[in-house]
């Protein structure tokens, strides 16, 4: 005979376990999207933000493109709702994915035209306006988002100097700036976010080092600075940001490059930390992450240290804690998961996955 005393403590044994296996209330569930271009998909994964795993969930194919490009860049909307992936072989598209709710998992809407082979694509800060920059074809571009998630027609094809790059708004989405990595400078823009509508400001514009190739570039989350890493030299620049009129003002001007380097520079990508503490920048000549922390104060670099990572690493992110770094090789097909020291921010290697051909984009997404 089974006492009471076992049947009531199986019974709580069985209903912790099944508390734990029960979506929590208000518990965000978060996804790792990586763009590969070769293979022309998305690799979908599921991300355990305790632990830093990642398991994989589905592999959306493009649809109606059958050759592959040099890249797949990636944008996320604001509400979380839509993620775009902007194919650079011909057609030239925008391919907007439905983001599952619940799984994450990514379902075809439709494809709209982009203007020209774009290595960069980006949302403004309302969702509705789609902004593109094509480095072999010298411009950016305007393409309105239709309500279903799909871009529209390009609005405004604009023509800049050699080899737009990266396209992005300011934080209060009133200006955009387009790094234009073969002539060195960054150039400036005001932008009405009702009409959709990009005005060039050459007050704005930045001149960069000669051959030194501004490439990518990303606000710190207070706003207040903007960190310019340059793919030919692989400085990373620091400006004091002033957004009632959109000046930078270079305050500090760092290397990338690990120690003892002798190679030819190739940087990447560059990230920060949510908290603003910490930023990451991607070299691929050395295939290695570089690590800083951010002074509060004047946002001004310290290094931390590099560490090797995927072979070519093109593109990588962090998750939404801080608390993960994810990057990407475009030789090894790979994806290493390091953990961030809250402390140091120092990079501790967790895990590698496999991921489609030629990975280069990681965006992460977290789902309530």
């Amino acid at each position: 005979m089974i006492r009471s005393g076992t049947v009531m403590a199986v019974s709580l044994v069985l209903a912790a376990a099944a508390a734990s296996l029960a979506p929590r209330a208000g518990h965000a569930e978060t996804f790792a999207y990586v763009g590969n271009a070769d293979s022309n998909d998305i690799s979908v994964f599921k991300f355990d933000a305790a632990t830093g795993e990642m398991v994989p969930v589905q592999t959306a194919a493009f649809v109606g493109i059958e050759k592959p490009g040099s890249s797949t860049p990636l944008a996320v909307s604001p509400d979380k709702r839509v993620l775009i992936a902007g194919i650079r072989s011909q057609p030239f598209v925008a391919e907007s994915f439905a983001i599952d709710a619940k799984t994450g998992q990514l379902s075809h809407i439709g494809n709209g035209p982009l203007a020209d082979s774009m290595a960069n694509i980006a949302f403004d800060r309302t969702g509705k306006v789609l902004f593109s920059a094509s480095y072999g074809g010298n411009k950016v571009a305007v393409n309105p988002v239709q309500a279903n998630g799909v871009v529209a027609a390009p609005s405004q094809v604009i023509p800049t100097g050699l080899n737009a790059h990266a396209f992005l708004p300011s934080p209060d989405n009133r200006f955009v700036f387009a790094t234009n990595l073969g002539s060195d400078q960054v150039l400036g823009f005001a932008f009405d976010a009702a009409t959709g509508t990009l005005t060039a400001k050459e007050a704005l514009t930045v001149k960069t080092p000669e051959k030194s190739g501004p490439r990518h570039f990303i606000f710190h989350p207070n706003g207040k600075f903007i960190y310019l890493l340059h793919e030919l030299n692989a400085d990373l620049a620091v400006y004091a940001y002033d957004a009632d009129n959109g000046a930078w003002s270079e305050q500090q001007r760092t290397t990338t490059l690990p120690s003892g380097f002798s190679g030819k520079p190739w940087a990447a990508d560059l990230h920060a930390t949510p908290d603003g503490q910490f930023l990451y920048a991607s070299e691929r000549g050395s295939h290695t992450l570089a690590a800083f922390k951010i002074d509060a104060a004047s946002g001004r670099l310290t290094l931390i240290g590099s560490v090797p990572t995927e072979t070519q690493p093109r593109g990588f992110n962090i998750d939404p804690t801080g608390r993960y770094l994810a990057a990407v090789g475009e030789v090894s097909n790979g994806m290493t998961v390091y953990r961030i020291d809250a402390a140091s921010g120092a990079l501790e290697k967790l895990k590698s996955y496999a991921v489609g051909k030629k990975p280069n984009w990681v965006e992460f997404v977290s789902l309530p």
